[in-house]
């Protein structure tokens, strides 16, 4: 082999193994993560009821919080643990609620800190890859449902 043709076989082919061992991935932003959280709380007083609501980034890490003044205490914690929830186990949690509870095989996962399998978690997905999630607490669990799909369809 020529020596000119040696020393380009052996740049380009670090090249391709480093490439191999990455992944690209798209981020959810701090704006987009805030439409978001803005939607829902707006459709949320529409519909005259007090929440929070926490938007999470694919790595389960809170991009936005917003909390009603009159949302209960506990709702800051349940809106980021239904997000959470989501973005963790790649799923709505409306299909977490029936499977862990207790004496059914996946019974644990409600044990497992930051978990809240319960409705009101919904992924955030665009371009056939997951952006992250939005949670919502202070209604039912369907009323949260509500507010969070408002949420999501404020960014399509």
């Amino acid at each position: 082999m020529k020596p000119t043709l040696l020393l380009l076989c052996l740049g380009i082919f670090p090249l391709a193994a480093a490439a191999e061992g990455t992944h690209s991935i798209k981020l959810l932003t701090p704006e987009t993560a805030l439409k978001a959280a803005q939607a829902a709380l707006k459709k949320c007083r529409d519909n005259g009821f007090q929440v929070t609501v926490a938007v999470v980034d694919r790595m389960g890490v809170v991009q936005v919080l917003l909390r009603d003044r009159f949302a209960g205490p506990h709702t800051p914690r349940m809106a980021r643990s239904t997000a959470y929830t989501a973005v963790s186990f790649r799923t709505h949690t409306t299909a977490l609620a029936a499977p862990p509870q207790a004496g059914r095989p996946q019974s644990g996962v409600r044990h497992l800190p930051g978990v809240a399998a319960v409705g009101g978690g919904l992924m955030i997905e665009a371009g056939g890859g997951l952006l992250g999630a939005i949670g919502v607490s202070g209604g039912s669990g369907e009323q949260d449902g509500v507010v969070a799909r408002a949420g999501v369809a404020a960014l399509k």
